[in-house]
């Protein structure tokens, strides 16, 4: 059961400018990907090239 909690999206608010917002909403309708997927996929990849992903167990 303490993995489950781990793995559990959290929710928060995020303010954003209106013009990056229109950047990203246009970004994901060209990828196929809803809003908040794109945000995460963006964090995802800067965690990666950072090299501060937390590795998988």
């Amino acid at each position: 059961m303490a993995e489950e909690k781990e793995n559990k999206a959290r929710n928060f608010a995020l303010r954003i400018d209106s013009e990056t917002m229109q950047a990203i909403e246009k970004w994901a309708d060209d990828e196929f990907r809803s809003v908040n997927g794109q945000i995460l996929y963006l964090l995802n990849q800067a965690l990666k090239q950072s090299g501060r992903k937390p590795k998988k167990k």
